[in-house]
């Protein structure tokens, strides 16, 4: 009878513990982002929404991202989107959905609500899975790979409708960033025609 609780109370605590541990590993990989004055990293996006690949500074909920075909920057509310194959800016305000299928890095905000996550360990690395708990998500997966040493996200693989995005990760360091690097400088891009779709 001994024995049963004792297994019993492993039980019972486990699946807990292993909440708790995917939690704590996001809110680490959260932390390494989240620094005050930004970080800048490479990454390559494969999936539904094309392939691309470029580089991305974040400063918070601000971030730039640069790709051969384009530039987006995003001051907290506000997007710039420039095409360079036609000279276009278009402004917008983005919705959470929308941000998530363009900055890998959302999911420093997205797993503290409306997920349940669960967490393994592969080589070098944990993966952490994240589910929605409401169908009303627009993403309702996330596989979240982090290093185990430095806990750098160095691969995000989201869901959204049907179609897998994948963001692989590099070369993520501190960068001292400016506001105004998140804002579109139309002096930058004299020709560019600016539509607004606010």
């Amino acid at each position: 009878m001994g024995m049963i609780s004792v297994s019993l109370l492993s039980f019972t605590f486990s699946t807990p513990a292993q909440a708790q541990t995917a939690k704590s590993v996001l809110d680490k990989a959260a932390a390494t982002i989240s620094v005050k004055n930004g970080v800048k990293a490479n990454f390559k996006m494969s999936g539904g929404m094309g392939s691309s690949s470029g580089t991305i500074v974040i400063k918070g909920k601000k971030f730039h991202a640069t790709t051969p075909q384009a530039s987006i920057w995003f001051d907290g509310k506000t997007q710039w989107t420039y095409m360079k194959n036609n000279d276009e800016v278009n402004i917008s305000t983005p919705t959470e959905a929308q941000l998530q299928a363009i900055n890998p890095y959302n999911f420093i905000t997205l797993y503290k609500k409306g997920y349940k996550s669960t967490m393994n360990s592969s080589g070098s690395s944990y993966v952490v899975h994240l589910t929605a708990t409401s169908a009303n998500n627009k993403i309702q997966e996330l596989f979240v790979t982090i290093d185990k040493k430095s806990y750098h996200p160095t691969q995000v693989k989201l869901l959204q409708g049907k179609k897998w995005t994948i963001f692989d990760i590099s070369d993520l360091k501190k960068q001292n960033t400016p506001d105004s690097e998140f804002r579109f400088n139309a002096k930058d891009f004299p020709q560019a025609e600016v539509i607004d779709l606010r």
